[in-house]
């Protein structure tokens, strides 16, 4: 694997990167909460990999148990102001000024922030889903994200005060409060479990997406992982299928990633600065 000798210099990364896409005509791209921290939305992992905060809720905690429900959706309810008002950054519109040129096969984002079809990419797959909507688990209706909280606000006047730090997936780190007073949302078709569209940890990516980014991968002749640690599964298969398949394989994330051992070329600079330099206007 090439590494830079000064390896947090994002000139230098973004020439590297440069050269490294100049010999590689179609490339598949993986991003993750890297890229997003210059817009503002934090991320789970630090430098080494590790959770900074508490896990994300569970899909079976979520449907199981009420009090979860609750909690989670009194989170959100706090965080959504905040995440809504995210801008995409220079390194959402340095991709998506690539995939314009033809340089980009495909776009896969861990993210579920939208931000890089704010930004102008086209034919994203947001792997793990967008938080924008919401879904019905009983009869799958589906809801804006936006309406929903203004539902949520009418249902709970007490909350619409309250401010929290913000958490990297559109919620808010409340502590100190009264989770089983807040009122979660139901679907106004059935009044059925409201889940937002992304999918939970212990829960299965949706098996076209999948398959779609595995063709993309396939039609490809290198991929590129910006921002993302690849710490989850769903998100590293990608890399090593690249690697399985002869493809090189470069990284662009502050610190360690799961896929270290595999990759070709490692960038430890700024995603949004690095990306900006190396692929111009």
């Amino acid at each position: 694997m090439t590494v830079l000798p000064d390896r947090h210099d994002p000139l230098a990364a973004a020439q590297t990167l440069r050269d490294w896409l100049a010999s590689h005509r179609r490339v598949f791209v993986l991003t993750g909460a890297g890229i997003s921290t210059a817009s503002g939305i934090p991320h789970y992992r630090g430098e080494d990999g590790q959770w900074q905060r508490k896990p994300p809720v569970t899909y079976q905690a979520f449907v199981g148990e009420a009090a979860t429900r609750a909690r989670y959706w009194a989170r959100s309810f706090v965080g959504w102001p905040w995440f809504a008002r995210a801008l995409p950054n220079a390194g959402h519109a340095a991709l998506s000024r690539w995939q314009a040129r033809g340089g980009l096969s495909r776009l896969l984002t861990q993210n579920v922030d939208g931000l890089h079809q704010r930004a102008g990419s086209t034919e994203v797959i947001d792997l793990h889903g967008r938080l924008d909507e919401a879904v019905c688990l009983d009869c799958g209706a589906r809801r804006s994200r936006a309406a929903l909280q203004e539902e949520l606000a009418a249902n709970n006047p007490d909350w619409t005060a309250l401010s929290a730090r913000s958490a990297p997936d559109g919620d808010a780190d409340l502590e100190g409060v009264r989770f089983e007073d807040f009122v979660p949302p139901r679907c106004e078709v059935c009044a059925g479990l409201l889940k937002p569209d992304v999918v939970f940890f212990g829960e299965n990516v949706p098996r076209a997406r999948v398959a779609a980014a595995h063709e993309a991968l396939q039609a490809s002749d290198a991929m590129l992982v910006v921002g993302s640690s690849l710490m989850v599964y769903s998100g590293y298969r990608f890399a090593r299928a690249a690697r399985e398949a002869g493809l090189p394989l470069a990284l662009l994330n502050r610190g360690v990633t799961r896929a270290d051992d595999i990759a070709t070329l490692k960038l430890e600079t700024d995603c949004a600065a690095t990306l900006e330099a190396a692929l111009g206007a």
